[in-house]
């Protein structure tokens, strides 16, 4: 038995061993190739679970979306800008909430006519899934050809803000299968009031967390408190029935707003790297366990032909992608049509803008988070009827999504050319010099006082007098780059400076004469400098 058991412990290993290398190796071909790493990991995923000797993997469908989800959706709503979504808030709002409400009524028509035996609540429950878009595969594609910035917004606050509405709808529409019942007049009334309760949960909350962070200074302290944020928030809206979806997203961006005036620079240049490693892995890992599921949910439909499947998943998908170009149109031009106010605020826009936005409907995490927390039973007794294939579809619409229009969209926006419509250079350039300048008043201000020395003022002053010619340049049409190389050149002397200091701290600590601990912390400094420099 103590034998059997070690072999199963150690195949166990091997199994293991070989999906982190999988991962591992997804991720550095996603680097080098620059396709976005949901993409690599949704087919990897998917031809990994394939692979002889890999078990099946089997989750609870609570644990998905009360352990993963929170966190996705605070860091989204927390990196967030509250002013770009107040801007855009009109257009954000009929994709978040009309879009959403469209796909999930179009999908589940589609899916009630076409797939044989499919409820119309299990189609409610398929279009709910597949309602939200999800924002990484867009905004990794959408940054690096230059896309304008409001695209960005606008895409990233609807992947922001449809969660919230998919994921209610969704709820409703699970309860009504487990339950066997749905009245459209209750869930209206409920859908409105958890929502606002579901907001109300989070500001508390974003309140009572602000009022904490302002007397900590500790970093491990404070990120802490930062990670189990999102559940502070979302468990008690979930325990009373409400939106615990925008108690997270509230919290979020609430704290996100204040963020600058709670977090220390020290404590800020920490936890802004632990949050973007734990949102990159918790979606590498929802990528990955939809993919090692992939097996067991095909057997489940293994009743089913191939070419039953594949149409199915066609048309699904299908419905998905057209389903958004017949909103987005639309939605653009009509409210400015019949709008004087709308007209006059945010003027018509060229068709090649509403074309970008209509292809940016890639699927992702919470799609696939809320496929795999879908019960596994009803109230009544039994399976939840076609899990396995609602699941297998929602699958197929992220694939197809991700592969058709994540791989093109970066040749759509060129071939479009939309570009961005202001230099984001320039106004970083605008607002350092303003820093500066600021600076230099307050360094004026301070000059008279006993603590401060002339000298030490004065070379400050020189510093920031520098930093105003060399942004100021920036603006001049006849400037020649002079004093920008002679800024690059000084970063490059420094790099090498500091360099040196780093070996030499290394040697100290090789030959024992300082040990780990001082190492880290002067190295920790000259790390602090060098993340400073722009070569």
């Amino acid at each position: 038995m103590t034998a059997a058991l070690g072999i199963a412990q150690a195949h166990l290993d091997v199994v293991l061993l070989a999906v982190l290398s999988a991962v591992s190796v997804l991720l550095i071909v996603a680097y080098h190739s620059q396709v976005p790493y949901p993409i690599l990991l949704v087919v990897g995923g998917a031809a990994l679970g394939f692979i002889p000797g890999i078990p099946d993997v089997q989750l609870d469908p609570d644990v998905v979306l009360v352990i993963v989800l929170p966190p996705l959706l605070y860091a989204a709503a927390f990196f967030s800008s509250l002013r770009d979504l107040r801007d855009n808030l009109g257009s954000i709002s009929l994709l978040a909430i009309g879009l959403v409400i469209a796909t999930m009524l179009g999908v589940a028509v589609v899916a009630h006519e076409v797939i044989d035996g499919m409820s119309w609540q299990g189609a409610f429950v398929l279009g709910a899934v597949v309602s939200p878009t999800d924002p990484v595969a867009a905004s990794a594609i959408a940054s690096r050809v230059g896309a304008p910035r409001r695209y960005l917004t606008i895409v990233e606050g609807e992947a922001l803000l449809n969660d919230a509405t998919a994921l209610v709808a969704y709820k409703f529409a699970v309860a009504a299968v487990v339950s066997g019942s749905f009245s459209l007049a209750e869930a209206s009334g409920r859908f409105v009031m958890n929502a606002v309760l579901g907001v109300v949960i989070g500001l508390a909350v974003g309140f009572v967390i602000a009022q904490l962070r302002k007397a900590l200074d500790d970093a491990p302290t404070e990120i802490t408190i930062s990670l189990v944020t999102p559940y502070f928030a979302y468990l008690p809206a979930e325990a009373l029935g409400v939106s615990a979806v925008l108690a997270a997203v509230t919290a979020g961006i609430y704290l996100g707003w204040r963020s600058p005036e709670l977090i220390t620079p020290a404590t800020r240049i920490q936890a802004f790297s632990v949050w973007e490693i734990l949102v990159f892995v918790l979606n590498a890992v929802l990528f990955m366990l939809v993919g090692l599921q992939l097996p067991g949910v095909i057997d489940g439909i293994s009743g089913l032909s191939t070419g039953s499947i594949v149409g199915y998943a066609i048309a699904v998908s299908a419905t998905v992608i057209v389903i958004r170009f017949l909103w987005v149109f639309p939605s653009t031009y009509l409210p400015r049509l019949v709008s004087r106010r709308i007209r006059e605020r945010d003027p018509l826009v060229h068709w090649h803008f509403p074309a970008i936005v209509a292809w940016t409907g890639m699927r992702g995490a919470v799609s696939l988070a809320a496929a795999l927390a879908i019960p596994t039973t009803i109230d009544a007794g039994g399976d939840f009827p076609q899990r396995d294939l609602i699941i297998f579809l929602s699958y197929a619409v992220i694939l197809a999504t991700l592969i058709l229009q994540g791989t093109t969209l970066p040749t759509l926006i060129r071939v479009l050319g939309v570009e961005e419509d202001s230099n984001p250079e320039q106004r970083e350039s605008k607002a350092r010099l303003l820093a500066a300048r600021a600076a230099i008043d307050r360094i004026e201000e301070l000059r008279e006082l006993d603590w401060v020395r002339e000298d030490t003022a004065n070379r400050m002053r020189q510093m920031y007098d520098f930093r105003i010619r060399r942004f100021s340049a920036r603006f001049d049409d006849e400037d020649d780059g002079a004093i920008d190389r002679q800024s690059q050149d000084y970063q490059r002397l420094r790099r090498k400076v500091l360099e040196a200091e780093r070996a030499e701290i290394i040697r100290l600590r090789n030959v024992g004469k300082i040990n780990d601990e001082i190492m880290r912390r002067i190295e920790r400094d000259l790390d602090l400098e060098d993340t400073r420099l722009e070569v």
